[in-house]
């Protein structure tokens, strides 16, 4: 045993090795000794743990082992990836890309100072939502308008800045859990609210509500239930039926619209998705979205509605917890500015782009890869199948959009391994494995993504050649 310890090298023999040479300049050189006296050490911990003698890979073995360990270690976890899944609001990988209208001005507005808290005009100081105020103003019809960082962080400030200490009436087929655990009686018991269930999980009536109002009400609370469907025997009550039960008691409304649509999806073949402007034209007192789902903007939660409301909000405590920066506020400015023409919008958005493109185009997109990846290495087959897209991010579970997907066979290797060497190439290509076969679905590939694409089939196709496994 004491034979073996003498063939494991230094940890400075190893540093002169050439390839460890290259990782220092790469990285950095304390790294990379880091990582050698960890390799070195493991190994120790193997041979004295043998019961056997083993074999110690030779010094340049060693060296290109650290040396590939340490690459992989010195990768971002926070990467660029090509969505191949067909969800297009896909939370996993970051939900909306934005425009490049956005891109510019984050690039433009975080590369130096910025005007977030100060009129340049007049010198004095502002408020940071006034970058988006107006705008969102001009798109839902409120009459003001405040952001935060999520749309869970809108529900808990609005809810403790109209409601606090008082009770709640909602839906109980409303109480939802999304993403993440998110339930919406904790977040209502975080606010300092009481939760007053009414109705059943199937049918609740605009009674319910009335007879439920006290003198400890505070608000009456509509949740757009975006991640799941109640069909069948159900009965809702509307945002204008619902603000007709508030008026008669002098209760405000809030509506929780979620993924929060400034033009109607239906357009696009997605029915039932509300639209803010029409819930504030039906008189709720505020409505709540999301900035990164429908909108295609960045991550943050939008608040919009009457005036006394929003200066409530922006009086809480809390606000300054959940308030967003110059990034965020520059990217939400630009997205919305598209939707003042929503021909353009649908060219610029990239959201927009992917739902409005006819399924007839996907398919050349597909025929065209396949056609360049088919007979290369051992790809054992690769070919254009019907399939269907989802919109994703909570929204409209049910409802799906007609698509193609590029489908891939590598010779005795299953659909996982494919999976999982492409989750590892540069950029990352997040596919879905459907009964046993891998799919890259086309709707959510940018065009301009193709020819990378095509690339990272081809070094699939290399990497396929070794031995067989799963």
């Amino acid at each position: 045993m004491a034979n073996i310890f003498r063939n494991i090298p230094s940890v400075n023999q190893l540093l002169e090795s050439p390839q460890l040479k290259k990782m220092v300049d790469k990285v950095n050189h304390q790294v990379v000794v880091d990582g050698v006296r960890t390799f070195i050490d493991d190994l120790k911990e193997k041979v004295h743990a043998a019961t056997e003698d083993i074999d110690i890979p030779s010094p340049s073995d060693m060296a290109e082992h650290i040396a590939d360990w340490l690459t992989r270690e010195d990768q971002p976890v926070l990467r660029r990836a090509i969505n191949g899944t067909g969800i297009i609001l896909h939370t996993g990988l970051g939900r909306a890309p934005l425009c490049k209208a956005a891109i510019d001005e984050v690039a433009s507005i975080s590369a130096g100072y910025a005007s977030v808290e100060i009129d340049l005009h007049s010198g004095q100081r502002s408020q940071r939502v006034n970058a988006v105020q107006k705008l969102l103003c001009e798109l839902t019809g409120a009459e003001s308008a405040v952001v935060v960082n999520n749309n869970a962080a809108a529900t808990m400030i609005t809810l403790a800045s109209m409601a606090g200490g008082k009770e709640v009436i909602v839906s109980r087929g409303q109480l939802i859990e999304i993403g993440g655990s998110y339930r919406l009686p904790d977040v209502m018991e975080c606010s300092g609210c009481k939760l007053k269930e009414v109705g059943t999980t199937n049918k609740t009536r605009g009674s319910d509500y009335a007879n439920a109002i006290h003198e400890e009400t505070g608000a009456l609370l509509k949740v757009h239930p975006s991640n799941f469907e109640i069909v069948g025997f159900t009965a809702t009550v509307s945002t204008r039926e619902l603000v007709e039960v508030g008026k008669k008691h002098g209760v405000p409304v809030i509506d929780d619209v979620g993924s929060g649509a400034l033009i109607d999806f239906s357009q696009y073949g997605l029915a039932d998705e509300p639209v803010v402007s029409q819930s504030i034209a039906d008189g709720a007192d505020v409505a709540l979205f999301s900035g990164d789902k429908l909108i295609g903007g960045p991550q943050c939660g939008i608040i919009v509605g009457k005036q006394k409301y929003i200066d409530a909000i922006l009086a809480n405590p809390l606000m300054r917890a959940m308030r967003v920066g110059k990034m965020t506020l520059a990217a939400l400015a630009a997205t919305l500015k598209q939707y003042r023409n929503i021909e353009s919008a649908e060219q610029s958005i990239p959201l927009l782009t992917m739902l409005s493109t006819p399924a007839a185009n996907l398919k050349l997109r597909g025929e065209k890869i396949a056609a360049q990846v088919n007979g290369v290495g051992c790809i054992g087959q690769c070919e254009v199948v019907e399939s269907r897209s989802m919109l994703g991010g909570g929204s409209l579970p049910t409802q799906e959009l007609p698509s193609y997907s590029v489908m891939i066979s590598v010779e005795g290797r299953t659909a996982s391994w494919i999976g999982q060497k492409m989750r590892d190439s540069d950029p990352g290509v997040m596919g879905r494995v459907q009964k046993d076969r891998y799919l890259i679905d086309m709707r959510t590939v940018f065009p301009a993504e193709d020819a990378k694409l095509v690339s990272v089939l081809e070094t699939l196709a290399t990497a396929g050649t070794g031995s067989a496994g799963s």
